[in-house]
């Protein structure tokens, strides 16, 4: 049989007599599993469930995202969100939860990056107002809410990288939580061990909300207004 050379030789071997031809090089390279919408669901999902307490309702929402494992056993092991579920006793945002599950399902089971539904979902506001949590974050929605727990789920599998702070930074926040606190218990002696310990999680009276964390946290320091619970700074 004649096979016609359409390409540039750029090397060659012989085949002696008795020996094996060698496999295709492109045989031998190992087959990465990628997520993708044809992908077929495992029987077993691993996954973690979320409790969102909030004040716009008496009952708790509790959010399940579960994962698949991808190439598990090799150094190519992903873990990539599936699925999500949402459940409460609260009736009154069924239709629009289902309808919001099965979006945010649909786009994990597409593949790729899928971390955009985090700012796409805590940009949304209620036009009745935000509320804040424990702890002085700014809530604008029930849904910023939901993609609260889709970011913290992110990061948990790796998806997310945490923007820690350097070891300056880290040190400068806690030098100035640590004033604010003693300045607090100073001014108020009659506080019993457990009321101080809960000053741990909040923040000056008056402190203005941060644009980066949404959280209530921002104070003149040092002739700059700066965030006591992230570090970012007007000045840099």
């Amino acid at each position: 049989m004649t096979i016609k050379v359409s390409k540039k030789i750029v090397g060659y071997d012989v085949v002696k007599p008795g020996e094996d031809k060698p496999e295709p090089a492109a045989a031998s390279e190992e087959q990465i599993e990628q997520m993708h919408e044809l992908f077929q669901r495992p029987e077993v999902l691993v996954g973690q469930t979320y409790k969102v307490k909030t004040p716009l309702s008496e009952h708790a929402l509790y959010v399940t995202i579960n994962d698949v494992v991808l190439n598990p056993g090799t150094d190519h092991e992903v873990r990539r969100p599936f699925e999500v579920f949402i459940n409460s006793k609260n009736m009154d945002h069924f239709q629009w939860i289902v309808a919001l599950t099965r979006i945010i399902s649909a786009v994990f089971r597409k593949g790729g990056d899928c971390t955009f539904l985090v700012e796409e979902l805590r940009s949304v506001f209620d036009p009745r107002g935000g509320y804040f949590k424990r702890g002085g974050k700014f809530m604008p929605s029930l849904v910023a809410e939901i993609g609260d727990c889709i970011e913290q789920h992110l990061r948990y599998i790796g998806m997310i990288e945490d923007d820690e702070m350097d070891e300056h930074q880290k040190a400068f926040i806690e030098q100035k939580r640590a004033e604010f606190e003693n300045q607090w218990s100073a001014n108020k002696p009659d506080l019993k061990p457990s009321e101080k310990s809960e000053l741990k999680g909040e923040y000056p009276d008056g402190a203005q909300l941060c644009s980066k964390c949404n959280t209530q946290a921002v104070v003149m320091m040092d002739g700059c207004m700066t965030c006591l619970s992230c570090g970012d700074s007007k000045c840099g």
